[in-house]
């Protein structure tokens, strides 16, 4: 084998990523839920970004809590539980497999790779992962939120080879360049590949997206299997 193991990113890799407008919509309604303003309440949202996908926030009711107190509101318990209920029901009905991210990982698994997950992502993912297709394909998952450190910090590279018992220069991985993530997989000794959609929406949501790449780029994932 080439490889020994593959490891991917989640959003705009496995499943899509979130459309700015659908992104900004939900969270308008939250602010609404909570009556609060909403270029306010979008805003202290974004900047939280770094605090909810490594852990300082543990739970999204922290962050609603916390924004909330930044602009002086104050909500029922009500409140809070509904635009929680809002924002887990979006992110349940965002985590659906792109066509043939499953197929893929089956066979990924059948010839005796082995699978690891590294996304930067906030606690609403973990909450819904073990009923999502994905979990029974993976031996490791490493949730920025639950690892308390996101990437491209090497520490969470780190965290899945450990757990997977190889060394970085035995995994490919592959995601779409967010968070920096292939410069920091190859600064740890992994071999990284982009992952493009040819018909990809610009209204997609990124955070810090890697648009100097100059390594290995694939257009689907079954093209995984050839890099093997």
């Amino acid at each position: 084998m080439k490889y020994k193991a593959v490891i991917f990113d989640l959003f705009g890799t496995l499943i899509e990523n979130f459309t700015r407008s659908e992104y900004e919509s939900i969270l308008a309604e939250m602010a609404a839920i909570l009556k609060a303003p909403p270029n306010g309440f979008l805003r202290l949202w974004l900047d939280s970004f770094f605090e909810r996908t490594t852990g300082v926030h543990k739970t999204q009711r922290e962050s609603i809590e916390y924004i909330c107190r930044t602009l002086d509101i104050e909500v029922s318990e009500s409140q809070v539980a509904h635009a929680l209920r809002v924002r887990q029901d979006y992110t349940a009905r965002s985590v659906k497999p792109r066509p043939g991210s499953v197929e893929v990982l089956k066979q990924l698994k059948s010839e005796g790779y082995k699978t690891a997950l590294i996304s930067d992502c906030t606690c609403e993912i973990p909450n819904v992962w073990d009923v999502t297709p994905f979990a029974p394909l993976f031996d490791v998952t490493v949730f920025s939120c639950k690892a308390g450190v996101k990437k491209p910090d090497p520490r969470i590279y780190h965290i899945a080879t450990e757990q997977l018992g190889v060394v970085t220069h035995d995994c490919l991985y592959v995601g779409d360049g967010s968070s920096r993530e292939l410069t920091g997989a190859l600064q740890v000794g992994m071999h990284p590949v982009l992952i493009r959609v040819p018909d990809e929406s610009v209204d997609m949501h990124f955070i810090d997206r890697e648009k100097d790449w100059q390594g290995p780029v694939i257009w689907s994932l079954r093209e995984v299997l050839t890099l093997l």
